[in-house]
């Protein structure tokens, strides 16, 4: 197993999409402080602008990039990355991270169905395979973080595009790592970050101020730094409001639904309502 610290570290360098805010912003700011030379890809260009000079406050102008890239376009992430092996020479850490969360149903506008496919897995399928080739041939030591949802796996009634866009994050990046570790002379490993209810543009709304049950990005990007540390795959984050058991035995259930030819979201059918609190509160 790679030693992180043989990967964040001065110079090297960080890609994140989706980096100038919430949990991207907050990766950023602690690759920064780790010495790293950091670029963060995102639309909006003021925001964009704001997040890179927090940023080179920190590490100095000279290991910053911020550039404007639609990741639901692949020629936009090719541009990116031709930009960053021209200023930095290659890449460590990838973080696909960008996402968009409008509401769908099943028959709603296809443009939502589209942006959010194209932004949440499209952008994570397409950001792997331009920045993937280079980080494996360079050699040196690596990471590729995607960053998936809780709703990819338990796939709750509401938004069924941003549940399978997560879903398909999951499956992706379950088969990125297995190729991966047999792949010789690799020396990268994906990692799926599956955050809890953290407190960024995506999750807010209206509110003005941080819910209780919510983590920030920097807590979010502390575990995800302390889950890599173990080498872990998973990076199942909790929050101020669920616990890591509380999680387990919700995926439990989803995954019971085929192996007991329950409903399909049988913890949101009313026949299995009563049966799925029992099986929440019982201890093992």
């Amino acid at each position: 197993m790679t030693n992180i610290q043989d990967i964040i570290k001065a110079s090297n360098v960080a890609v994140i999409t989706g980096g100038a805010s919430g949990i991207g912003f907050a990766a950023a700011k602690h690759f920064a402080q780790a010495g790293m030379s950091v670029v963060i890809a995102d639309l909006g260009g003021d925001r964009l602008a704001s997040a890179a000079d927090a940023l080179k406050a920190i590490s100095g102008e000279e290991h910053v990039m911020a550039i404007e890239t639609d990741v639901a376009d692949k020629g936009s992430l090719e541009a990116l990355e031709r930009a960053v092996i021209q200023r930095f020479g290659r890449v460590h850490v990838l973080m696909n991270n960008a996402g968009i969360g409008p509401e769908t149903s099943i028959f709603a506008a296809q443009a939502d169905w589209d942006a959010i496919l194209g932004v949440n897995l499209l952008g994570v399928i397409n950001g792997t395979r331009t920045f993937g080739p280079h980080m494996l041939a360079h050699g040196e030591p690596g990471l590729i973080i995607n960053t998936g949802s809780k709703q990819g796996i338990t796939t709750p009634p509401g938004n069924p595009a941003y549940n399978i866009s997560k879903a398909g994050v999951k499956v992706f990046t379950e088969a990125l790592q297995h190729e991966l570790r047999n792949t010789d002379g690799a020396n990268i490993s994906a990692h799926l970050l599956i955050p809890g209810f953290v407190f960024t543009g995506l999750t807010k709304g209206d509110r003005a101020e941080k819910p209780a049950a919510a983590w920030t990005p920097e807590q979010t990007v502390d575990f995800m730094i302390d889950s890599l540390t173990r080498g872990d795959f998973y990076i199942l984050c909790p929050d101020n409001d669920v616990a890591r058991p509380t999680d387990e035995r919700r995926m439990a259930w989803a995954a019971g639904d085929i192996i007991e030819n329950r409903p399909p979201l049988s913890r949101w059918h009313p026949d299995y309502a009563d049966k799925f609190r029992a099986f929440l509160d019982a201890k093992d």
